[in-house]
C-alpha cells in the first residue's frame, strides 16, 4: 500500500470513521487540557436514531434558528434575535458548575448549546469576555455526535463529550485562510464516503480546530497521542459539517469555520464550552 494511502488510513479522526466512510478516526486523538479537566462521553449507544421528520423533530433535531444568542431563550441556548452582538448577556444559560470550570484567563468562548440530551442539532456562539462581561457573537447552526451528548465519552459511542476544552491547534487540507492558531495543511485531513444520512463527507476536514480533548495540545489535530487511553476515544474537532450528524465532533457550515478560524486567538486563550442545554445550565 502506498505510504500516503497507509498515512490517511491511520489518521482519520473520530469524525473520519462514520458510517460508509473509508476513513477511520481521522483527526488525531484528542487529549484532555491539563487545564481544564474534561467530562469525557458516554458509553456508547445500543444504535442510531431514526431518521424520519417527525423522530427528529422528537429529538430536537430539527434544523436550528440562526439569530443572535442572548436572553430569549437560554434553555435553548440563544437569545432574543435583536440583541446587539456588543452587548452583554447572560453567557449562553451557563450554570455556577459550568462557568467553574472556564479558566479565568479565557477571553474567548465557543459556546455549543445542543437541543436535547439525545440531539444531534446544535448551535454555536463565539463569547468575548470584556471588562463588562462576556459579549456574544452571532449564532450559527451547527451538528454534534448522531445520538448526542454524555458525560462520561468513551470511544465508538456517537456521542459528543460535554464539557469544557481549550482550543489550541488547527489545522486542514486547504491552505491556512490566516488563523492566529498553529495551522497544520496536509493531505492527511482528506476523507471520502459517505456519512449516516448517505451525505458525501469530502471537504469535511477542509478546516479544523481541534478540541483538547484526550489530546496532546500543542500538536498537529492529526496526532494519535490519548493520554486517557484509546477506550475514552479522541479526534474530536469542529470541522465544516457535511449536512449529516458527526461520530463526536461538531460541524459549522464552511464560511463560518473560515470567520471562526479568523477570530480565534491563542493570547485570549479560547475555550469550547459544550453539551445540551440542561447539561450546561448546571
Amino acid at each position: 500500500m502506498p505510504a500516503l494511502a497507509l498515512l490517511t488510513a491511520a489518521l482519520l479522526t473520530a469524525c473520519g470513521a462514520i458510517t460508509g466512510s473509508t476513513a477511520r478516526d481521522a483527526s488525531t486523538p484528542a487529549a484532555p487540557r491539563t487545564a481544564v479537566p474534561p467530562t469525557a462521553t458516554a458509553p456508547p449507544a445500543a444504535g442510531a436514531p431514526g431518521k424520519t421528520a417527525a423522530g427528529d423533530r422528537a429529538a430536537g433535531n430539527a434544523t436550528p434558528g440562526t439569530g443572535a444568542p442572548g436572553v430569549g431563550s437560554t434553555s435553548q441556548g440563544r437569545t432574543d434575535t435583536g440583541t446587539h452582538p456588543d452587548t452583554p448577556v447572560p453567557f449562553g444559560g451557563l450554570g455556577p458548575r459550568t462557568l467553574a470550570l472556564i479558566p479565568e484567563n479565557a477571553r474567548q468562548a465557543v459556546v455549543v448549546t445542543g437541543r436535547g440530551p439525545d440531539a444531534n442539532r446544535s448551535e454555536a456562539v463565539l463569547y468575548r469576555r470584556t471588562a463588562s462581561g462576556w459579549k456574544a457573537g452571532t449564532a450559527w447552526p451547527a451538528r454534534n455526535a448522531l445520538n448526542g451528548w454524555t458525560d462520561d465519552h468513551v470511544a465508538g459511542d456517537l456521542r459528543s463529550p460535554i464539557g469544557v476544552f481549550t482550543l489550541s491547534d488547527a489545522g486542514g487540507l486547504l491552505p491556512d485562510p490566516g488563523t492566529r492558531l498553529p495551522y497544520d495543511e496536509s493531505p492527511g485531513f482528506s476523507i471520502e464516503g459517505t456519512g449516516f444520512v448517505g451525505e458525501p463527507l469530502s471537504g469535511s476536514f477542509d478546516y479544523v480546530v481541534a478540541i483538547d480533548y484526550n489530546r496532546v495540545p500543542g500538536t498537529s489535530p492529526l496526532d494519535r497521542t490519548r493520554p486517557l487511553g484509546a477506550d475514552r476515544g479522541g479526534g474530536i474537532w469542529l470541522h465544516v459539517d457535511h449536512d449529516g450528524p458527526t461520530q463526536g465532533c461538531v460541524s459549522l457550515e464552511e464560511a463560518h469555520m473560515r470567520q471562526l478560524l479568523l477570530a480565534l486567538d491563542p493570547d485570549q486563550h479560547p475555550v469550547v464550552v459544550m453539551g445540551d442545554a440542561g447539561s450546561l445550565s448546571r
